[in-house]
């Protein structure tokens, strides 16, 4: 008993330092978000208690509305490019026998490089003037007439802020899943050959499942990252051309420290705490309810089966 307690006090001292980090780094400013959102205040002077005043402004603000389904399209993208399309490599590498560490490692690469320097990459591909590249391979291979100054074009500009963030981080998430896949048992997946699955089957019936805690947690962080979408979109366009790619985290910026208006941007802001809270709660109940009620399930049968083994004891 003695070495158990030392154990947990051994625990929380290691514990203690980070759990300070964090409540002060995360769950203070959060709370200062909330407090701040029934407030009206522009930086100085006298902070005024407005009550649920910025939320009703909120849900009558236009731009916010279009902020909101900008961000769903921008989720949908970068959601689309560094799940699938990562998931896609980590299998493709999975056949591999020789260059892997290399092509990890190249793939890796654009997860290390600076916000500021993956937008000067994407805005001279993006170009006119000069013509970037995506319009000179345009015109190379005869489709000229596609060619456009994408940043500036409202039906391109909000896809072409998307792709550098779902780029940037594709190689991260690869590398998750090729470490979740090469850890499976292999004899599972001879089992299935044997039984006569084939290698998309394998993928789907048996690999992906046994990975479904990986895949529960890596969605969670690309959702809640592109829900916090920042630094490419606001360094790329600045919300424009209009708010055509205006994000609602670049919208709390502008209201919050452009604006002056640091109650409305903290309203802003708590709307996408509440969303990111959301959503990780709804992929738990996706992923793990039926497996949770399935498991309740089995034990209450289990209960009923125990009575009845004491009952027929007597």
């Amino acid at each position: 008993m003695k070495g158990i307690l030392k154990d947990k006090k051994a625990f929380l001292i290691f514990l203690l330092p980070a759990l300070v980090f964090y409540l002060f780094s995360v769950f203070y400013p959060i709370a200062e978000s909330i407090r701040f959102s029934f407030i009206k205040w522009g930086g100085l002077g006298e902070k005024k208690f407005v009550g649920l005043q910025n939320y009703i402004h909120l849900f009558q603000d236009k731009v916010f509305y279009t902020a909101f389904w900008n961000n769903l399209v921008y989720l949908v993208i970068v959601v689309g490019m560094q799940i699938l399309i990562g998931l896609l490599l980590a299998v493709l590498l999975t056949y591999l026998t020789k260059g892997v560490a290399f092509i990890k490692t190249l793939y890796y690469v654009p997860c290390i490089i600076t916000a500021v320097a993956v937008t000067q990459l994407f805005r001279s591909m993006y170009a006119t003037q000069p013509e970037g590249i995506i319009n000179q391979i345009l015109k190379a291979v005869g489709l000229g007439q596609f060619a456009t100054s994408w940043l500036t074009n409202i039906k391109t500009v909000l896809v072409c802020v998307s792709i550098p963030e779902g780029w940037r981080y594709t190689g991260m998430y690869m590398v998750i899943f090729y470490a979740a896949l090469i850890s499976l048992d292999p004899e599972i997946c001879e089992a299935a050959r044997i039984d006569g699955a084939n290698g998309w089957q394998t993928l789907i019936r048996v690999k992906l499942p046994m990975i479904k805690e990986v895949l529960l947690l890596t969605l969670t962080m690309v959702l809640t990252g592109a829900l916090r979408g920042f630094d490419i979109p606001f360094i790329l366009t600045n919300g424009g051309p209009g708010n055509v790619s205006e994000l609602m985290s670049t919208y709390m910026y502008k209201k919050a420290f452009a604006g002056n208006q640091f109650g409305y941007g903290s309203t802003i802001a708590v709307f996408i705490i509440a969303e990111s809270i959301l959503v990780v709660c709804v992929l738990k109940v996706l992923f793990t309810g039926k497996d949770e009620r399935e498991e309740r399930r089995i034990q209450k049968e289990q209960r009923k089966m125990r009575k009845l083994e004491r009952r027929s004891g007597r």
